[in-house]
């Protein structure tokens, strides 16, 4: 079962989604929270997969949230569900921790699909917040400075596939595939996989 903590400040929301998500026979709501200092109380007591998080609430917002989240070292995989359309949002949001970012409007199905990709490992944003991550930023460094190898694992990686995974596919041992995993992110200035993920599909190194 992947166990999901839905968070927005609309109980009418927290409900359409509680009822929704609980016909599903893989998922289960283990809580609600109504703001970003609850989620965290619940993300630690709950110890969910998957946290829906709404980022405009009052009080703690879900940017802050989300950041509080990473930094306590919770291993939740939080897919941002919410009305801000607003491009500048997307990264500050990436670069926080999140692994994925749709809006409101998202099909049910497409939503509950999500939820599971999300758990399973894979990146998943929106067409909007993904066109905003494609932009080359000022400060990318090139991939020139990745080994063959290293550029094989991050397209690997890209693909949402686990260092066991990797290892298996390249056929080396996943200790190996750690060590390439930590140098990409060192040699690419990236804190973490979903950031290198990202940077992959931001150069067109993710394609089957």
């Amino acid at each position: 079962m992947i166990r999901v903590l839905i968070t927005d400040d609309h109980p009418v929301v927290r409900q359409g989604l509680r009822t929704f998500l609980g016909v599903q026979e893989d998922i289960e709501v283990v809580g609600e929270a109504a703001d970003g200092a609850e989620v965290v109380s619940q993300a630690q007591s709950l110890e969910p997969d998957v946290i829906l998080l709404d980022l405009k609430m009052p009080g703690v917002d879900g940017l802050s949230a989300l950041r509080d989240l990473r930094e306590r070292g919770l291993a939740a995989r939080v897919l941002v569900l919410t009305s801000a359309g607003e491009r500048a949002r997307v990264l500050p949001v990436v670069r926080a921790g999140a692994a994925g970012y749709l809006y409101k409007d998202v099909d049910p199905q497409a939503l509950v699909q999500a939820i599971r990709a999300v758990h399973d490992g894979h990146v998943l944003f929106a067409a909007e917040a993904a066109e905003a991550m494609l932009a080359p930023g000022p400060g990318d460094r090139g991939t020139l400075t990745l080994t063959e190898r290293e550029g094989e694992v991050l397209v690997q990686i890209a693909r949402g596939r686990s260092n066991r995974e990797i290892a298996r596919t390249l056929v080396v041992s996943e200790k190996t595939i750690k060590t390439h995993v930590s140098n990409i992110l060192m040699k690419l200035g990236l804190q973490d996989r979903t950031q290198a993920a990202l940077y992959a599909v931001r150069h067109g190194l993710a394609e089957e």
